[in-house]
């Protein structure tokens, strides 16, 4: 017997040893649980301590003797350093001059490419494709990482639907479904090579009055259906890092909202990895009003806040919480293990310099194959949203003018969140030119000064250089302008924002063209010259006059370092454009908000019935509809064909539409599909994007389009936050956009 329970005990060891080698986590574990039970509670709290060093300040705050607190072991990570030499100084004090030798983490705004710039996120996103989207994220992952980094800021995954917020151009636009996509396309492009970060978590997109850093309330069923999908999308992707918003939920500040950061996060979605504040986010909660720098530490903490990016209150707060008993140090130990075992997976322990490597950065950073693709992103992004009698695309042989301030502006291409991107490498339309077609080949005038508002421009400093090119009056820029349209066949004008007029804190309540630039267009109109508007922004502009008045309209957003040479492709029809909007154009702000995924309500619009939902002086429609975009070439959508006219439960449909090239040039269509449940528990909205596929067609050619289509499809949150699919009828569509669709029915059993 003695014997038998000897042999059993061994295989229960042997098991047990095997189930341990196994188990990728248990050498991670013992290393971590041992450097642990060596640290004391402030060399923890220093590991939840993320100050700034360098010089992109986005907040009221600079953190001070950074190399000090090292030292003295209460900095875990470094925001905004990079480069091999400057990363191994402070990697060195970190490892070499401290009790335990701990290395830091090192992240940075990557928000659309690193040194090598792609088009802004909103302009990504319209090109609707995700391989692409993974290759630009991959690409600025191995940029980051040459260059030091192991860790971005990026996705951005916020739902957005108001177009006066600046933000709007750092993500990819107003629908759950589409920013699913995106989020988990990005995440997977960054990860494992640097750690990503979603944020902001959560809902910080649905700001009151578009403003920044404004209040926002919604509820809990929406938050459900509308605007938590990207988010967990990106986790559900493999993303390391959380970071917090700015906005309330519920009355509480995100960074010191247990329900979001511990019940959501973490306890239904299972978060695993640790969650970062936003620049002072910690600090601002002081502003919101509950509480002194010492009570915003402990709801933070005891929320599930584990990084405090730049305020240092855990730093100043965090041992006298835990001596004081109002945060356990079991809740200290937790935000501190999360953060070295980010560390471990990236390999810092290890070597805590595999991120310093300068022969790597010389090769990667800026080499060809990012340049081209910085190219390729910025064609697919352009929109082309009006193109009357084909003015589009130009002859060479033609004689045309370029006419206005972003001709020739380098600055302005690589938009406002460009990070350690150098816009003096960018290549502008006219260097595309120039190189292109030679010298003297077209006629140039600069029009208009990009902005004529100096109270604007004050407010732009230090991003306003060189926003007066020329000190000529308005009058003079307008009269050499209208005399080079004269001579021209065509003229194209270059217009929109200077790169400061979108991003962080760049709200902005009227969002059309300035008034000069305007004006340029409506004294060139007066020439009788067939007139193409090309536009460099970061967010939908209100363009309902140049909607009436422009021959053909391009939206060629800020297209990052190589945008000269793709919009000079478009513009000559080298490349077909095939973008489609992600966020709606409005046709003046008095319409905002304004998204295609719109309830109903109980007295929908009726052009013949006054008290229907509508305004009195202006359409309910948007001027350019979510998922619009045209191109060079014609496509015609046939009827849509259900394999069944019931969808029982378990079980798929397939809609399937046939799409012809009816136009002359090879062209790329996105083929979008939405459904409408007609009747819910609770409303649902008008229509939902459920699935999209892009292809290519020669000049006649035709192919079937196929969607499946199952019962996750048609699950939504009900009243009770229950992720279900209700019995019922659905009606489906299928276009070329939000609005204009083909459309039939099944029912679902």
């Amino acid at each position: 017997m003695k014997k038998i329970v000897t042999i059993f005990l061994c295989v229960l060891a042997i098991a047990s040893c095997k189930q341990k080698s196994n188990d990728p986590d248990a050498e991670m574990n013992r290393f971590i649980n041992d450097l642990m039970s060596k640290m004391t509670l402030e060399e923890k709290v220093g590991q939840l301590n993320l100050p700034a060093v360098g010089f992109d300040v986005t907040g009221p705050v600079l953190s001070k003797d950074v190399d000090t607190k090292i030292r003295k072991g209460m900095v875990g990570g470094v925001f905004n350093t990079f480069t091999p030499d400057a990363v191994r100084k402070l990697q060195s004090i970190a490892v070499n001059e401290t009790r335990l030798g701990i290395p830091l983490i090192f992240g940075y705004d990557v928000v659309h490419g690193h040194k090598t710039i792609f088009p802004v996120p909103l302009g990504l996103s319209s090109s609707w494709d995700m391989e692409l989207i993974q290759k630009v994220a991959h690409a600025s992952a191995v940029e980051a990482s040459a260059d030091g980094l192991n860790w971005t800021f990026s996705p951005m995954v916020d739902i957005a639907r108001d177009p006066r917020w600046g933000r709007v151009s750092e993500g990819s636009g107003e629908d759950p479904y589409l920013g699913a996509c995106i989020g988990k396309a990005m995440v997977k492009g960054y990860e494992p090579l640097i750690f990503s970060c979603v944020k902001h978590f959560a809902l910080y997109g649905a700001g009151e009055a578009g403003r920044d850093y404004n209040t926002v309330d919604m509820s809990r069923q929406r938050m459900y259906n509308e605007y938590f999908p990207p988010y967990k999308a990106a986790i559900d992707a493999g993303a390391s890092t959380v970071m917090t918003s700015f906005n309330e939920i519920d009355g509480m500040p995100a960074t010191g909202c247990k329900w979001l950061l511990t019940e959501v996060l973490r306890k239904e979605w299972g978060f695993k990895g640790f969650v970062v504040t936003d620049y002072t986010a910690m600090m601002e909660m002081v502003n919101h009003g509950v509480g002194d720098t010492l009570k915003v530490g402990e709801l933070a903490l005891n929320a599930g806040t584990d990084m405090d990016m730049v305020s240092e209150i855990f730093a100043d707060h965090g041992v006298e919480l835990v001596k004081s008993g109002r945060v356990s140090e079991k809740t200290v130990d937790a935000a501190c293990r999360r953060i070295l075992e980010a560390k471990y997976k990236l390999g810092l322990f290890k070597d805590p310099y595999c991120f310093v490597n300068q022969e790597k950065a010389d090769k990667e950073i800026m080499s060809a194959d990012k340049l081209e693709l910085s190219k390729e992103a910025a064609i697919k992004s352009m929109v082309l949203l009006k193109n009357d009698n084909q003015v589009l695309p130009l002859n060479p042989g033609q004689k045309i003018a370029f006419i206005g301030p972003q001709v020739k502006r380098q600055r302005d291409l690589i938009g406002n969140w460009s990070g350690a991107g150098d816009w003096h490498k960018s290549v502008t339309l006219w260097n595309a030119l120039e190189e292109e077609y030679g010298k003297d080949k077209f006629l140039y005038a600069l029009g208009c000064n990009l902005i004529d508002d100096k109270g604007l421009i004050d407010k732009l400093n230090p991003h306003g250089a060189e926003l007066y090119p020329s000190e000529k009056t308005p009058q003079q820029l307008i009269e050499e302008a209208v005399h080079v349209a004269r001579q021209a066949e065509v003229v194209v004008v270059a217009l929109g924002e200077a790169f400061g007029m979108s991003g962080e804190a760049a709200s902005r309540s009227n969002i059309g063209l300035l008034n000069n630039q305007v004006e340029l267009l409506k004294a060139l109109k007066k020439t009788g010259t067939p007139i193409v508007l090309l536009l460099m922004n970061g967010r939908p502009l209100t363009l309902e006059w140049e909607d009436e008045n422009m021959d053909a309209i391009l939206e060629a957003w800020f297209p990052g370092t190589q945008g000269g040479y793709a919009i000079a492709d478009v513009l000559f029809g080298k490349a077909n454009p095939s973008g489609k909007i992600t966020m709606t154009f409005p046709r003046n702000t008095g319409q905002i908000p304004i998204y295609y995924n719109h309830k109903n309500t109980g007295r929908p619009f009726d052009a013949n019935q006054k008290y229907t939902t509508k305004y009195l002086d202006i359409s309910n429609e948007p001027l350019y509809p979510f998922g619009y975009g045209l191109s060079y070439t014609t496509f015609e959508y046939g009827k849509i064909v259900l394999s069944g006219n019931q969808l029982d439960a378990g079980q798929s449909l397939t809609a399937s539409i046939d799409v012809q090239n009816t136009g002359k040039y090879a062209g790329t269509e996105t083929v979008q599909l939405y459904i409408r449940d007609k009747v819910g528990s609770v409303t649902r909205p008008v229509k939902e994007l459920k699935g999209f596929r892009q292809v290519t067609l020669n000049p006649g050619e035709k192919k079937t389009i196929s969607f499946t289509i199952t019962e996750n499809d048609l699950k939504f949150y009900n009243a009770d936050l229950k992720f279900v699919a209700e019995p019922g009828e659905f009606d489906v569509f299928i276009g070329g956009n939000s609005r204009d669709t083909k459309q039939t029915t099944f029912v679902y059993d």
